[in-house]
């Protein structure tokens, strides 16, 4: 005969299973872990041993498997924008891994969670911005990879709250450079407002942010124009869904190329591209009633708009930073679907030099991702 335990006993073995699991992961994170840590901004960017954080009881601790390399982090390292970097830092903030310890206080993550770490590592749920889900444009945001050490890192903390929920089993190399290229060329588009059948230009077709964009404005019913320098990333943007492609090194006349090859300019343009003249250049060729949204941040960069001509136009120019929480689940929902797919290059975490010095020259076609275990 079936004996059954009273409940009190049965909700102390589960607690007691629970306790014991915990304890078993905790044992199982290392005390120290391998890390790419700057001491000041522009000096060397050094591989050595660091300790492995403690999360808090809001936050999660992350084994950080891969992590995209953005051009914000290459700013960070340089430390060439008006926003100050903590120092030293671990920069990156695209980082997709497994969770292996959470704080007291979480919730909506359980040991052995696929989870993400974004650009926006918290804020403070409270302000007028974070209350109408504008999160990223908190006063007291906390950036991952900025303010707060990022993904260049073995194992790497995030609130729970802003953490991203990875579909379990996918790709953690694929979906890293949703985490931020993915959701902010996502957020843009729909910033732009666009309706299906409309022409985007996007300015930078073939780098990290550009060759998502591409997918994902295709994917959203938009034809898609690209723009961007060389054979590779020409041959990336078309591949991926760009109808029409522009090389910017190989044409005399911008404007008019655009305008010719989208009869009569762009509805909207989405600048990924840190070229503060390609920028200028898009107000000029984009259609009447066009709508101009700038994403990436060159650092000091200026965008010129003759007045006359933009009133005339009735053109509008819009800034798009990163998406919040239902911009960053609508953007990994495209991934699981497989409407978008990132196009990576996989070195090790040791290789970050060489990989900022191939973005500097304007060398990378897709995203780098590193492998933090080697």
């Amino acid at each position: 005969m079936l004996k059954l335990l009273p409940l009190r006993t049965l909700r102390a073995s589960t607690l007691c299973t629970r306790r014991t699991l915990l304890l078993r992961t905790y044992a199982s994170i290392p005390e120290t872990q391998k890390a790419i840590v700057f001491y000041k901004n522009g000096g060397p960017l050094k591989y050595e041993d660091i300790p492995v954080p403690k999360p808090k009881p809001n936050e999660i601790l992350v084994n950080v498997k891969y992590t995209g390399v953005c051009h914000t982090d290459l700013h960070a390292w340089k430390g060439d924008w008006p926003l100050p970097t903590k120092l030293p830092l671990v920069g990156g903030h695209e980082g997709a891994g497994i969770v292996v310890a959470k704080g007291s206080e979480v919730k909506t993550f359980e040991i052995g969670d696929y989870a993400g770490i974004k650009w926006l590592n918290s804020s403070c749920m409270s302000c007028e911005f974070c209350i109408q889900g504008a999160e990223p444009n908190c006063a007291q945001a906390d950036l991952s990879g900025y303010t707060h050490d990022g993904t260049f890192q073995q194992y790497a903390t995030a609130d729970a709250i802003q953490a991203a929920h990875i579909s379990k089993g996918a790709d953690l190399a694929g979906v890293a450079p949703i985490l931020c290229a993915g959701v902010t060329v996502y957020k843009a588009l729909k910033t732009a407002d666009l309706r299906p059948g409309q022409w985007v230009a996007i300015s930078g077709a073939g780098g990290g942010l550009g060759s998502l964009a591409v997918q994902y404005a295709k994917a959203m019913g938009l034809r898609v124009l690209g723009i961007d320098g060389g054979m590779e990333k020409c041959e990336l943007a078309t591949k991926l869904g760009a109808e029409e492609f522009i090389d910017f090194t190989q044409v005399k006349d911008m404007v008019k190329a655009v305008q010719e090859a989208t009869n009569g300019g762009p509805h909207g343009v989405i600048n990924v591209s840190v070229s503060p003249k390609a920028m200028s250049q898009s107000i000029e060729y984009v259609r009447t009633l066009g709508k101009v949204v700038l994403v990436g941040l060159p650092a000091d960069a200026v965008v010129h708009s003759k007045v006359f001509e933009h009133v005339l136009k009735s053109i509008q120019i819009k800034g798009s930073y990163v998406g919040n929480r239902l911009d960053t689940a609508e953007a990994l929902d495209f991934f699981d679907r497989g409407l978008v797919k990132s196009p990576i290059k996989i070195v090790g975490l040791s290789k970050l030099q060489e990989v900022y010095e191939l973005m500097e020259q304007g060398k990378i076609a897709g995203r780098y991702v590193l492998d933090t275990s080697k």
